[in-house]
């Protein structure tokens, strides 16, 4: 079974985004938000096009 990018329903600070990138990648939530904190003038960009475009995954 592939693996999907998709928004957590588990490990959300604001939509899931980060959590989502996360557990697709397979490294902790806290590095991907450090990266975006740290890239923020392109990944504010980034950050609103995944919110309105990935999926919610659904909570088991």
């Amino acid at each position: 079974m592939s693996q999907k990018l998709r928004k957590s329903s588990t490990d959300k600070a604001l939509y899931g985004v980060c959590g989502g990138v996360a557990e697709f990648l397979g490294i902790s939530s806290f590095v991907v938000r450090l990266i975006f904190f740290f890239t923020s003038s392109v990944s504010v960009w980034v950050y609103i096009i995944l919110v309105w475009s990935l999926d919610e995954k659904p909570s088991l």
